[in-house]
């Protein structure tokens, strides 16, 4: 099933079962839902964490258990992305430097500020939204990795687990994905959850076209890295939209 293939995938979850390409590219549509099973284990971690420890101690806690109930996929890919952009002058190199496993200064530094702007979120995100957000924040950062794969070309022409998604991905899953996407944004927040979705989606197409214009398409470290920005874009845009609303 597409389901349990996006759980495995996206997740440390051990289903331990045999994953083909037919369940590759039906996993796609199913991305928003892995998300929401994150979100959840978050908020669970959340709530228990928080009778014990003070919010700064559980904010650090829970970027460290999205990475760790990720397997660090994305957040590689993130990494991966800084150093080629970074040491590359051309997309060829830059798309060189990305294989390389070794991790360059560029790297860490976007790790760094990536941790730090996450951990600030967190911090500044008002209570009132907190369960929304940390359900979302998954749910809708995997969602528009479902854009990315679908609406840009694969840089790579060698073949590798992005090829696998890519050859997959289709404008079906991409609806599915939306749909589900939409009803856990509106579910949760309404309009407003309507309005983060779509200022994310905003940030996840600029994103990817500029990721597209400087590696000549885009690859699975590019789609890591897209997760990885939304992730925090939408951790800032729900104080950002609800406040404007309160306005």
């Amino acid at each position: 099933m597409g389901l349990l293939a996006a759980i495995q995938f996206l997740t440390i979850v051990p289903l331990r079962r045999d994953t083909g390409a037919q369940d590759i590219g039906r996993s796609l549509a199913y991305f928003p839902l892995a998300g929401l099973l994150i979100g959840g284990l978050l908020l669970g971690l959340d709530l228990l964490l928080e009778m014990a420890f003070p919010a700064a101690l559980v904010n650090i806690l829970l970027i460290i258990a999205l990475i760790v109930i990720t397997r660090a996929l994305h957040f590689d890919g993130f990494i991966d992305t800084c150093d080629g952009l970074a040491g590359g002058n051309s997309p060829a190199a830059r798309l060189e430097i990305m294989r390389d496993s070794r991790v360059g200064a560029f790297g860490v530094i976007g790790a760094c500020c990536l941790i730090l702007l996450m951990y600030v979120s967190l911090t500044v995100l008002p209570d009132e939204y907190r369960l929304e957000a940390l359900v979302l924040m998954p749910a809708i950062s995997r969602w528009t990795m479902v854009y990315a794969i679908v609406a840009h070309a694969y840089a790579r022409k060698e073949q590798g687990l992005g090829t696998s998604f890519k050859d997959g991905a289709g404008w079906t899953g991409a609806v599915i994905a939306t749909v589900i996407t939409l009803a856990a944004c509106t579910g949760l927040m309404r309009l407003e959850g309507l309005a983060v979705m779509a200022g994310a989606w905003l940030v996840a197409f600029i994103l990817a076209f500029y990721l597209s214009r400087k590696l000549g398409g885009l690859t699975g470290d590019t789609y890591g890295a897209i997760n990885e920005v939304i992730e925090v874009a939408v951790l800032i845009l729900i104080p950002l939209i609800t406040w404007s609303y309160v306005i």
